[in-house]
């Protein structure tokens, strides 16, 4: 039995699982990313992973943090294997927005001890191994793993995410013309706003006010603009079908790995946009644009001119890019590799 921890479920965690369940026997338990609970949740994931100790082969977690604190120390004490999935902000430092574990003492302690003593690590991108953060002169350059914990010597395995393409589907029906999406939780908090760049998102707003924005993932951000659409979270059905008929996609984050919903959106035909930041510049390729600072006259001159780009074709090779480099089977195929018994 392999136990999947987590802070919170998310539909990333849930692919895996369903990746993983017809070839291995998963359990999936789930932490907390309120602080005022860590107590409590300390000594229940305890009790949680002393009860399943003899059924369990091995760990996969999600991210480093608090979470991983135990099962690391179980699994070197019982010889039993831990491998953490690294996917972002476990590997980032930016105390300009404050983001990254590393910005808090203990929150940076527990994440530290983590990825030193579990078993092996899956990044799901080699800027999350060491990368040079260019996008925003105001923030330390030397970012990833093996500049954050200069003496880590845990074996890295980089394992890229991976789409159902039967499922993110271009249905080939006309796109609203300039109609923007992007998809971002939690952004009524200022700070992860910034990290998913929604500041950018409505500046580009105001400038084009002929042009549409639809913003998906948190009900309870607000803006007067008339031009900007305000979504819930919606299932992956609804989310498709914004996809299907929005005719780019906006991934103009101050930080991320590898942006699932970005990849997601390419499959449904819409063309990216992105910052340079991660793994965007390497999902996007020729498919789309790159915004190489975080500066709003170089990304109200790429919007601009994106009326003399050959839109059509840019569909077709944003949608064929992700189902050559980063498909479900790939990811899947890795991941059983990985957790399969030598």
């Amino acid at each position: 039995m392999i136990l999947y921890i987590s802070p919170i479920p998310t539909a990333f965690i849930q692919r895996d699982i369903e990746m993983l369940s017809p070839t291995f026997r998963i359990v999936h338990l789930n932490f907390t990313t309120n602080p005022y609970l860590l107590p409590f949740f300390f000594v229940y994931q305890l009790m949680q992973l002393m009860l399943l100790l003899p059924f369990t082969s091995k760990y996969l977690c999600f991210f480093a943090g608090y979470h991983t604190i135990i099962p690391v120390f179980l699994g070197k004490l019982f010889a039993k294997e831990v491998i953490i999935e690294c996917g972002g902000t476990d590997a980032m430092h930016l105390p300009k927005i404050d983001y990254g574990n590393y910005r808090k003492k203990w929150l940076k302690n527990a994440t530290v001890y983590s990825f030193k003593n579990c078993s092996l690590i899956l990044p799901v991108s080699h800027s999350l191994v060491k990368s040079t953060y260019t996008y925003d002169t105001d923030s330390p350059k030397h970012q990833g793993l093996l500049h954050l914990i200069p003496d880590l010597k845990t074996k890295i395995q980089v394992v890229y995410n991976g789409f159902d393409d039967q499922f993110w589907t271009d249905d080939h029906r006309a796109k609203s013309p300039f109609s923007f999406v992007t998809v971002a939780t939690g952004i009524s908090k200022e700070n992860r706003a910034m990290v998913k760049g929604i500041d950018l998102v409505l500046e580009m707003a105001k400038a084009f006010p002929d042009h549409s924005f639809t913003i998906i993932g948190d009900k309870d951000f607000k803006t007067l603009l008339p031009n900007v659409i305000i979504m819930p979270p919606l299932d992956q059905k609804e989310i498709r079908q914004v996809y299907q008929r929005s005719q780019f996609y906006l991934q103009l984050s101050y930080s991320e790995g590898f942006p699932n919903a970005l990849a997601e959106a390419m499959l449904c035909g819409c063309i990216p946009i992105g910052s340079n930041v991660g793994e965007i510049a390497k999902i996007i390729g020729d498919t789309g644009f790159i915004l190489p600072y975080k500066n709003v006259e170089l990304l109200f001159d790429l919007v601009s001119k994106l009326e003399n780009e050959d839109l059509k074709t840019l569909r077709v090779n944003a949608s064929l890019r992700i189902k050559e480099n980063f498909n479900y089977a790939q990811r899947k195929e890795k991941l059983i590799a990985v957790l399969t018994p030598d």
